[in-house]
């Protein structure tokens, strides 16, 4: 008889779920942004048209790999594979590079002020963060791998 791995408990998997949820929304958020640009959110203002025209071709390319392989990362929780820390790690970096860019070569704090822009770009590499964390916990309890 062979063993498998150790059950999971309920609030790993609750979270892992949650997880998804969060990844999916993400997935959705880019591209819609790719499709409708500015006024993916909603109806712009002249700011966030501009701003929006001055992204580099890349910057669409790091969110949808930011998303996309936190999306799979949160997939691979799910099914029980070690392949989650480096996708959520790629998902960390993706993060890291869109707001660092974002935050560094663009006015958006000096137009919108830090209050208004940074806490959701905080929480969103805090919740990436938290997936690197969570699954290297799942796989030293042997949930994982």
């Amino acid at each position: 008889m062979t063993r498998g791995k150790p059950a999971t408990p309920v609030w790993f998997t609750i979270v892992v779920m949650v997880l998804v949820i969060w990844g999916a929304v993400g997935v959705f958020a880019c591209v819609q942004q790719i499709r409708l640009g500015a006024e993916a959110m909603g109806p712009a203002d002249a700011y966030y048209r501009r701003l929006y025209a001055s992204f580099p071709i890349w910057y669409n390319g790091v969110y949808a790999l930011a998303t996309g392989s936190g999306l799979a990362a949160a997939i691979a929780l799910v099914l029980r594979s070690a392949l989650a820390r480096p996708l959520f790690l790629v998902s960390l970096v993706a993060v890291i590079v869109q707001f660092g860019w974002l935050f560094g070569a663009t006015d958006i704090i000096a137009v919108r002020g830090a209050a208004q822009v940074v806490p959701f770009p905080v929480f969103i590499a805090a919740v990436a963060l938290f997936g690197v964390w969570l699954s290297g916990h799942a796989r030293r309890r042997g949930w994982i791998g």
